[in-house]
């Protein structure tokens, strides 16, 4: 293995334009987006968040996704180190007009948040039957 295939990628914290009166840290949740004939599918990236800590909004054509992670520890323990840290996921995608928005979907497993996006009909690809003239 290599020093490059060794390193760590530390996480990137949101960018906000103005001041935050929340005292927790922003994260940017890496994701992977990709596309089939019928849809758009986002995976985000969110350890830590339970399916009951994620919120998802719609509001004119942008998507959020939006995750907060407590403390792993009870209140009973004590930290002897602490490298998890507690926060908010942050991100926002701009949708296309051919997803059709009322028909998405979304799944929490093991970390990972998957959002469906569903393209519309006349937007999906489709073969045109050529007829004898």
């Amino acid at each position: 293995m290599t020093d490059k295939e060794l390193q760590v990628k530390q996480r990137q914290e949101v960018q906000q334009a103005g001041e935050s009166t929340k005292p927790e840290r922003q994260y940017v949740p890496p994701v992977d987006i990709f596309e089939s004939k019928d849809s758009v599918t986002v995976m985000a990236e969110m350890p830590g968040v339970a399916k009951g800590g994620v919120r998802i909004g719609l509001e004119e054509g942008t998507l959020t996704i939006e995750g907060t992670r407590g403390d792993v520890a009870g209140s009973a323990e004590n930290f002897l180190l602490r490298e998890f840290e507690t926060g908010h996921y942050l991100r926002r995608f701009t949708l296309a007009e051919t997803i059709d928005q009322e028909k998405i979907e979304a799944t929490m497993t093991n970390g990972i948040l998957t959002v469906v996006l569903p393209k519309r009909e006349q937007a999906r690809p489709r073969q045109i039957e050529v007829k004898a003239g």
